[in-house]
């Protein structure tokens, strides 16, 4: 049972509820729902069903990026400093729910008869309100992480339960696809280029993340409001809020994990994207097969939930997050490294064949969801590293780095993808069986090597990080005493002592 807070907010060290985590993480469904269907099955509904090249698909993808990328600090910027009677965060996350089931539909129900022109305006202005939308819940919910916790290992549970139900979120929109959706039909004998079924994914995905949504807010209200609220600090010039938010990202240890998170999330988006495309064209799996290869998620959450924890108590985030990541991309390209040199399985029987991908996915996605939770509950611990340095309560902030990185899962994987198959010569409204070995090859070839890469500069990036659970400790004892600090936007007038008013769980 959570014990009753103070008048100034959440007891240091005050146990969260399993209730409190539960609908915490419920709200993910949502982010991983809309990740899975924009990141994974966006480009071959345009490309594939819509008959719009890729190229197209995908820069109208990476444009919205561009936005979001601009978008992102503001809004955690905002969602830092707001005083309301519901708490700073919560009233985004109520204004997201409508908005983000809207967008979801509308990016699976394109208007018919549209130029391939028109239709990238439309990809572009529905993607971009989309990313608007779902990061106005997103920020705000997991920038809650450091208010409702200051544990360095209980952050990492709330972050496993975050992910867990995002990763339930994207299974179910996968599930749901190509268990029920996808139907093939005498017009289209290959079922995952049936529009209809994407159709109906954008009225079904639309109300999931309504839901969710909502469920997460209301589920959080009462914790979210013993937050303390940010200080009163009078209107401020657009140039003082900037150069706030520029003294707040210059951490070497923030700067080193969203490095490794955009092209953690690059990598990842790219594996999405393309696994449609190697499930259908290169190991020529049926829509049910697909569908199984989709439970491979929820296996891996499931073991990273009791995994990641105990793994970073015992060795440290960022030793996990490292060896996670080698493992993870060295597994996961095995079976195409494979069947390049002639030595995988034939594609005939399917059923080995699925159970031995399956196999090998699971292992990758563990390993990969195990990374993903570390460095998330990484940027969590940043918060406090930074009130020490500057005095303020920026979590918002950094959590918008983060919802960047996701972003990045449609924006450079698909642009990534889009890119292959433009240099590999792939045909739009492809046959499975009928496509060129050599493109197959060609296709394959090309991508390998981008994921390796993206993967192994990302692991570099990493190693700059230097906080670990000594240093969070001391960071968090120097809070709860409001220790000084050398504040940069001193110099805008604000205050150079920590206030017990601005922080979290005193």
């Amino acid at each position: 049972m959570e014990r009753k807070s103070t008048a100034r907010g959440v007891p240091p060290g005050a146990p969260l509820g399993a209730r409190t985590k539960l609908l915490f993480g419920v709200g993910s469904l949502a982010e991983g729902a809309q990740t899975v269907a924009f990141g994974s099955y966006l480009l071959i509904f345009y490309n594939q069903v819509m008959g719009v090249p890729a190229g197209i698909v995908s820069a109208a993808l990476m444009a919205s990026l561009v936005i979001d990328a601009i978008s992102n600090p503001i809004l955690g910027h905002i969602s830092d400093n707001l005083r309301s009677r519901w708490g700073r965060r919560h009233p985004f996350m109520y204004a997201a729910a409508l908005p983000t089931a809207l967008c979801f539909w509308l990016m699976f129900n394109p208007p018919q008869g549209w130029s391939h022109d028109a239709l990238f305006w439309y990809i572009l202005a529905v993607a971009t309100l989309g990313r608007i939308s779902i990061n106005l819940y997103e920020l705000p919910s997991a920038a809650l992480t450091p208010e409702l916790t200051e544990d360095y290992d209980e952050r990492t549970s709330l972050m496993t339960w975050r992910y867990f139900f995002g990763y339930v979120g994207g299974l179910g929109i996968a599930t749901l696809l190509f268990f029920v959706l996808l139907r093939p039909t005498a017009q289209y004998p290959v079922g995952q280029l049936n529009p209809e079924g994407y159709q109906q994914l954008g009225v079904i995905g639309g109300a999931l993340t309504l839901c969710a949504i909502l469920v997460c807010a209301f589920g959080t209200q009462a914790r979210g409001k013993l937050a303390p609220q940010p200080p009163a600090r009078g209107n401020r010039s657009f140039r003082q809020h900037f150069s706030e938010m520029l003294s707040t990202l210059n951490h070497r240890g923030f700067q080193a994990l969203l490095a490794f998170g955009v092209l953690k999330f690059s990598a990842a988006g790219l594996y999405a994207s393309m696994a449609v495309y190697l499930g259908t064209y290169v190991w020529q799996l049926s829509p049910k097969s697909m569908g199984l290869l989709a439970f491979d998620g929820v296996i891996a959450a499931l073991i990273a939930l009791f995994l990641a924890p105990r793994a970073a108590r015992r060795y440290g985030k960022r030793a996990v997050a490292v060896t996670a990541a080698v493992l993870g991309v060295s597994i996961g390209l095995m079976p195409l490294f494979l069947r390049q040199l002639g030595l995988f399985m034939p594609i005939d029987p399917e059923g080995p064949l699925v159970l031995t991908l399956f196999a090998f996915a699971t292992v990758f996605g563990t390993f990969s969801a195990t990374s993903q939770i570390m460095t998330s509950a990484m940027i969590a611990d940043v918060v406090e590293d930074s009130m020490v340095r500057t005095g303020r309560h920026s979590a918002g902030t950094f959590f918008a780095a983060n919802a960047f990185m996701k972003t990045c899962t449609s924006g450079f994987g698909v642009l990534g993808a889009g890119l292959l198959l433009s240099v590999s010569g792939f045909p739009e409204k492809a046959i499975p069986g009928q496509v060129p070995p050599a493109v197959i090859d060609r296709l394959v070839g090309l991508y390998m090597p981008a994921i390796a890469i993206l993967w192994a500069i990302a692991i570099v990036f990493l190693s700059f990080y230097r906080i670990d659970r000594a240093r969070h400790e001391e960071n968090v004892r120097r809070v709860r005493e409001g220790a000084v600090v050398e504040d940069l936007s001193a110099r805008a007038g604000e205050p150079t002592r920590l206030s017990p008013t601005v922080l979290p769980n005193t």
